[in-house]
């Protein structure tokens, strides 16, 4: 009888040790959780009021060439809208801004071959222009445009 009790103790025991183990972890996952989330209503909050500050950027300086729309004119200033461009070369379009472009490229299957002057903007409009653009009219990116990622990007 003894030795059915020092079993059943040591079960018992398990149990618990077990049970504690299971909350621990579910505590772990839900301050995980909780802070992914967090982190990620943050980053949406920064991604926000950097679009916002990019649509007037654009306004001033890319709305006469790609035109209110994004959808540019045709064979001479490329679209912003839908372009496959901006997401597949997301590196050339941020140089593009910062430095200007000269040269042919294609995008979406039409070639153009017209200059765009350096705008002259700091990285962080860069980026806020880079962040409209790539939220607007069709386009959608993973991540957010950063300062730090501009001011990597080298002539």
């Amino acid at each position: 009888m003894k030795r059915h009790i020092k079993r059943f103790l040591v079960l018992e025991v398990l149990v618990l040790i077990v049970s504690i183990s299971i909350t621990a972890q579910k505590s772990e996952i839900s301050t995980l959780s909780t802070s992914l989330y967090l982190k990620s209503e943050i980053q949406d909050a920064k991604l926000t009021e950097s679009i916002a500050r990019g649509k007037e950027v654009y306004s001033d300086f890319c709305m006469q060439c790609h035109l209110p729309d994004g959808k540019g004119t045709p064979k001479v200033f490329p679209p912003l809208a839908g372009s496959n461009w901006l997401i597949e070369k997301r590196k050339e379009s941020i140089h593009s801004v910062k430095y200007g472009l000269n040269g042919p490229i294609t995008v979406n299957g039409v070639a153009y071959n017209s200059a765009m002057t350096p705008l002259g903007l700091e990285d962080e409009e860069i980026a806020d222009v880079m962040n409209y653009i790539m939220n607007n009219w069709g386009n959608t990116q993973k991540n957010m445009v950063t300062i730090e990622e501009v001011t990597a990007i080298k002539k």
